[in-house]
């Protein structure tokens, strides 16, 4: 049976490293699906970083976008758990790919999102068809001041409500606060059980 895992939180909140040890629960094939892109020396370094830190056996698959492909890859078939790290970086590597900006047409991020939900919706798809365990990282940004220009607004909209419909498809939901995690899906269960008992 599949199971869907969303780990979020913020910057330098250790979600990473809270859903490497997920992935390490039991004894399993891993694939690490990375959606990094080396574009400058800081990027480059967090990439070897993040190398360094993973177990050797580990398989890697580098890929952002076009996740239905997942379904002819043999890593990917072979995985039995999938750790996708992160959404928030995949949906910046769109967002410079297209080359938007603050005056790009807002319909145009609106069209950018659709694509992003559904490549998304495919990943979830294989992962439940091939009845894998996917654990997935994004950044929860939406708790600071509203961004003075629209690009970063539109980006902290999109990675907003990318991160809620992984949510309600998950079936945990961690965050992770100083490295670490609470099960806030649990949470909302519990506090749901208390107000039905209420009424």
């Amino acid at each position: 049976m599949s199971e869907l895992i969303l780990v979020t939180g913020g910057a330098r909140s250790g979600k990473s490293r809270f859903a490497e040890n997920i992935c390490k629960i039991g004894e399993n094939k891993i694939l690490y699906l990375a959606t990094s892109v080396a574009f400058d020396e800081e990027m480059k370094s967090r990439i070897i970083k993040h190398q360094e830190d993973r177990p050797d056996d580990w398989m890697l698959i580098e890929k952002y976008k076009n996740f239905e492909e997942l379904e002819y890859n043999n890593k990917f078939i072979q995985a039995e758990t999938v750790l996708l790290d992160c959404i928030t970086v995949m949906i910046s590597n769109i967002f410079v790919e297209e080359e938007l900006d603050d005056d790009t047409d807002i319909q145009n991020y609106y069209n950018i999102e659709k694509a992003i939900l559904k490549d998304v919706d495919n990943f979830i798809r294989l992962v439940e068809k091939h009845n894998k365990k996917a654990v997935i990282v994004s950044n929860e940004i939406g708790m600071g001041i509203v961004p003075i220009n629209r690009f970063t607004r539109m980006y902290r909209d999109v990675a907003g409500r990318v991160n809620q419909f992984i949510a309600k498809r998950s079936d945990k939901v961690y965050l992770t606060v100083s490295g670490i995690g609470v099960n806030i899906k649990n949470l909302e269960a519990k506090i749901n059980e208390v107000n039905y008992e209420e009424d």
